[in-house]
């Protein structure tokens, strides 16, 4: 691969909180964005994600990490007067400028699009939301759960008939969201080029949920007639369900019609095909039920190796369920470079995952440790044009805090 950083010289300010406007900073990051995040003295929240008690727990503070690697980190806080001054050399600075504060706070600190774009008429200002701009939740808070997976359908929907809904896997509404806000940066740097003229770009969690949902949710518009909820033991085709093997592995299974009788005399019962019940489309249909006993009794015969043989030798779509432990020991991962090495982070943590877009013929940057609180300030204020005096005043006025407060 090429050396080429398709990003290099591209500044990001990096002004967000938690995952999903971070995450998007990442991505730019990852093809050689120079990114500063801006934090309060205390720190973003998500530092301590790794202790949060629904999250898995560790010592290494591994979401910070995935977050927000390989940017460097200024401290500030932005309800100090003496802030204004470092957001206005900032935004100069900078090519992007990524904020997901509530915009009823943003205009108390004056960092709305407004406030902001004056300054840089070349900046591209993306902006965050968990509901969007408008209406009348606009200024709810949002998390992905909330936002992405209840309000948008998702959550309705992934569930099985006669249960209530699931607590969703954390963060994955959070990463996709990231990617769409990435895309839109993107967009607008591409019109930049264009016309040389910045732009106000968003998206919101709930976008990004019904965008996920898309296909249902276009069904509902079309005033579609909606099929009862998924039941694993009465499906509405046994040919696309779920079953286990004999080694406890849960598998998904799609036979399409075309590979039915192929599938039906390799697994071992072709006496199938002339069974009355399932003699026809008709009357496989009318008899998913019996089918899937059937099929539960001869899959959990065998275990997964064996099915895996099977359906990979007829090019047959199935997935096996794996969990985290799984995942992280499979071959494509590191094969593919979806996870990649972690430089600095500590002894345990030393791989992360890779953003999901490749280009062929440029690398990506090594991905680096998180910095820590404040790391980077004063190298920064000294690069926007602070001397030691100014910076002085500024940790005096407590813009920016002194050297003994950063904490890690």
């Amino acid at each position: 691969m090429a050396n080429e950083n398709i990003f290099s010289g591209l500044k990001v300010v990096d002004l967000s909180s938690f995952v999903a406007a971070p995450g998007a900073a990442v991505i730019l990051s990852d093809f050689g964005a120079d990114v500063i995040k801006v934090e309060p003295p205390q720190g973003d929240m998500w530092r301590q994600g790794h202790r949060t008690p629904v999250q898995p727990q560790s010592e290494d503070a591994y979401q910070w990490h995935l977050a927000n690697r390989n940017k460097r980190s200024i401290a500030l806080d932005l309800k100090s007067p003496g802030a204004q001054q470092v957001i206005f050399e900032l935004a100069n600075w900078a090519d992007v400028f990524i904020v997901n504060t509530p915009h009823h706070a943003r205009k108390k600190l004056k960092l709305e699009y407004e406030d902001i774009a004056g300054w840089n008429p070349r900046l591209i200002y993306a902006d965050l939301t968990g509901f969007g701009e408008n209406g009348p939740d606009a200024d709810l808070p949002g998390f992905d759960v909330t936002a992405y997976w209840a309000r948008s359908g998702l959550l309705s929907m992934t569930r099985d008939a006669g249960v209530p809904p699931t607590w969703p896997v954390g963060g994955s509404g959070d990463n996709a969201t990231a990617v769409g806000l990435y895309s839109a940066i993107v967009t607008a740097l591409y019109r930049r080029e264009r016309t040389g003229k910045g732009s106000h770009v968003t998206t919101s969690l709930l976008a990004q949920g019904v965008w996920s949902a898309s296909v249902s949710i276009q069904a509902a518009l079309a005033g579609a007639k909606f099929p009862p909820r998924h039941d694993r033991t009465h499906p509405a085709n046994a040919a696309m369900n779920v079953y286990r093997s004999s080694d406890e592995t849960w598998f998904v299974l799609i036979i399409t019609p075309d590979k039915f009788v192929t599938v039906v005399k390799a697994i071992g019962r072709a006496d199938l095909l002339t069974d009355p019940r399932f003699s026809s489309p008709a009357q496989i249909m009318a008899n998913m039920t019996p089918l899937t006993a059937i099929f539960d009794e001869l899959f959990s015969a065998q275990p997964m190796a064996h099915w895996h043989s099977v359906f990979a030798g007829l090019n047959v779509t199935f997935g096996e369920v794996r969990g985290p432990q799984e995942v992280i020991n499979d071959p494509q991962l590191r094969e593919n470079e979806i996870i990649v090495p972690l430089e600095g982070a500590g002894a345990k943590l030393t791989s992360t995952i890779s953003s999901p877009i490749q280009v062929h013929g440029v690398a990506k940057e090594p991905a680096r440790r998180a910095a820590e609180l404040g790391e980077h300030t004063e190298e920064i204020l000294g690069e926007l044009g602070f001397d030691a005096k100014d910076i002085e005043s500024l940790r005096e006025s407590g813009a920016v805090p002194k050297a003994r407060e950063h904490a890690a």
